[in-house]
């Protein structure tokens, strides 16, 4: 398994080996001492969550209070997504920032992202299934979302689907009336950085 930081600290992209012949693929999705020494810490895994959604889905952008926070190791596997990491951290070098990897049943790749960061994607077909691990348990009072439209956040979604038809964008009425990021740093929201996931302890 390969392990490429994103340009978000506390972000990482893992591409697996995969294993085939005439029966099929293998392939080892989650390694957890390739995982700890990308990220210098190791991955405690509380909770697993799976979403299947239709092409032009869109989900996030959304965080957990910090502490404790919530990290996560996404993959698709099956159909494709375009998964973005926003860093939502106030005081953060990257500020508002974002980067995107394409999780699909192809590459199977895996993005890793560490407590404070923002997390979103749009699906590219219908059916996409998506399998999050988490470092700790759903939580609703300490879950937070960002607009993933927000005009200054400024995010490229995809603008067509895995087949080459245009996407018609579907939000959730939660995610649709979520804060600006803007609106989200002034209402107090927002993550700090020292301590999201940059080894330092959580302020």
């Amino acid at each position: 398994m390969k392990a490429r930081p994103l340009s978000i600290e506390g972000a990482w992209e893992f591409t697996p080996v995969q294993h085939g012949d005439d029966r099929g693929v293998f392939l080892e999705a989650f390694k957890a001492d390739v995982l700890a020494e990308a990220i210098g810490d190791r991955f405690e895994l509380a909770q697993v969550n799976t979403s299947v959604s239709a092409a032009g889905v869109v989900r996030g952008i959304h965080f957990a209070d910090v502490p404790p926070g919530q990290a996560k190791y996404v993959t698709c596997t099956v159909g494709a997504i375009v998964d973005v990491i926003v860093d939502i951290r106030e005081g953060s070098p990257t500020f508002g920032q974002w980067d995107t990897v394409l999780l699909d049943d192809r590459d199977r790749r895996a993005v890793y992202l560490a407590e404070g960061l923002g997390h979103g994607f749009c699906s590219l077909q219908d059916g996409s299934t998506v399998t999050y691990l988490c470092s700790t348990g759903y939580r609703p009072s300490a879950e937070h979302g960002v607009n993933p439209l927000d005009d200054d956040l400024g995010i490229e979604w995809p603008t067509l689907a895995r087949d080459g038809t245009p996407l018609e964008y579907e939000l959730s009425v939660k995610d649709t009336a979520a804060p600006s990021l803007v609106q989200a740093l002034a209402d107090g929201l927002l993550p700090s950085f020292t301590g999201s996931g940059t080894g330092e302890a959580p302020v």
